[in-house]
């Protein structure tokens, strides 16, 4: 078994060091948050995922997880370092790199003063090129020693889905990997040898363009479904039912995932990385049309149910989820939480119910409305009860899926204004005072 240290405990780290320590590794956690530290080493969670706290509390309590301020002892305790830090988009688009450099550099100083071999591996998603520009030369500047002799370097995209991480964590679809080293190739095989994927061992800058390719792909899938969407409306057909049976068409590869006509993407990974991609092609003169094309056309969704809301007239919104996705209390480029911000500019009176949100806070998670950078006073404006959101609203704005409130939403559609986003039921169709947003 492996000794691993975790440099941020974020959303990629913390499952990642939780899954390890599960799988038998000695896992030190790292971060420079205190509150994040403390968190993990009373087996808590920092964040809402599903499965993810009793994962936690079982490897803290068997010795296998802990948390540590110190970035020196964590790499004298440990074999390979995964960084696993954000790369949040700069102000001109471009992937922002500065807490991957900070980490860099700090590995690399607490490297120089450790004896014997050590590896460096990069989790966080980086356009092509980053390792061999900015990682190494920043590690080899820190330690005084060269990569791939001296020291290991390696990049391990993750592909982890927020609500069903864990499973995809032990079910992935894609495992992919770059090092320079065979040390460090080595201990990624042994990581991923039990899992049921094949293992795609690729130059780093191969491994660093398929997790663009991979989050832009997604991106792209997810705005064509859109547009067609609004095409087909536009002309009495159902939207949802066109992209149904074009998927059904397996024989070109054609995966249902994200192909289903609705609102627009968000979180962490898609609009960043697809900022990045245009920026990189920018820089290399090469045309991205369909890229520049895919953020307006997500922006004019948000548009269209802002456009949507506009015309049912009321003055008060209650909205049903205001994350990124259903399953997390993500906020980080939530389309929801930026039509909610626009609604509540415009003046309207807006609630919000969204359960996993309501959990983080009611909890004290030290993670408690992470993303959310619009002006919304979250706390304030969450409502705990589906039913009160409902008897106090005068237009209903349906975002996220919640099974338990599915038939109450059902119900309400005949006989309160309702602008959805989701579809609540598979054969609704836009009619008087409901108004789906591609069907």
């Amino acid at each position: 078994m492996a000794r691993i240290s975790v440099f941020g405990i974020g959303y990629v780290g913390v499952v990642a060091a939780a899954c390890l320590a599960k799988d038998g590794h000695e896992v030190v956690a790292v971060d420079i948050d205190p509150a994040k530290v403390d968190t993990i080493n009373r087996g808590k969670t920092p964040i809402v995922e599903k499965g993810l706290e009793p994962l936690i509390e079982m490897t803290v309590a068997s010795g296998k997880l802990r948390a540590t301020l110190d970035i020196d002892e964590a790499i004298a305790a440990t074999d390979l370092s995964f960084v696993c830090v954000g790369t949040p988009s700069a102000p001109d688009g471009s992937v922002g790199l500065t807490y991957v450099i900070k980490a860099c550099e700090a590995i690399g100083a607490a490297i120089a003063r450790k004896d014997g071999f050590h590896s460096v591996v990069v989790r966080s998603t980086i356009v092509p090129g980053t390792m061999d520009k900015v990682c190494i030369p920043a590690l080899e500047a820190a330690t005084g020693m060269i990569a791939g002799k001296d020291f290991g370097v390696g990049y391990y995209p993750e592909f982890l889905r927020e609500s069903t991480a864990i499973e995809d964590y032990y079910d992935p679809g894609l495992i992919v990997f770059g090092a320079i080293d065979e040390k460090t190739d080595a201990i990624l095989h042994e990581i991923n040898s039990g899992l049921p994927c094949v293992c795609h061992s690729v130059p780093l800058a191969t491994a660093e363009m398929i997790k663009y390719t991979s989050n832009s792909w997604r991106a792209v899938k997810v705005t064509f479904a859109n547009e067609i969407g609004n095409i087909a409306k536009a002309c009495g057909v159902d939207g949802q039912q066109v992209m149904k049976i074009l998927c059904s068409d397996l024989k070109v590869n054609i995966s249902p995932y994200f192909m289903r006509p609705g609102f627009a993407f968000g979180g962490s990974c898609l609009p960043k990385d697809v900022r990045a991609l245009r920026h990189l092609a920018k820089e290399a003169h090469v045309e991205s049309a369909l890229l520049d094309a895919v953020l307006e056309a997500n922006e004019a969704q948000i548009d269209r149910a802002e456009t949507m809301v506009s015309q049912m007239g009321g003055q008060t919104i209650g909205m049903v989820g205001i994350s990124f996705k259903t399953g997390t209390d993500d906020l980080r480029e939530s389309p929801l939480a930026s039509l909610a911000s626009r609604l509540i500019d415009k003046g309207y009176d807006l609630k919000i119910y969204d359960p996993f949100v309501q959990q983080a806070y009611a909890e004290g998670m030290s993670g408690a409305g992470r993303g959310n950078d619009t002006a919304i006073d979250l706390k304030n404006r969450l409502v705990e009860e589906l039913n009160d959101l409902i008897d106090t609203s005068d237009v209903i704005l349906v975002g996220n899926h919640y099974a338990e409130a599915m038939p109450a939403l059902q119900k309400s559609s005949d006989t309160i204004p309702m602008v959805d986003l989701l579809r609540i039921s598979p054969g609704i169709r836009s009619s008087g005072t409901y108004q789906g947003i591609c069907w």
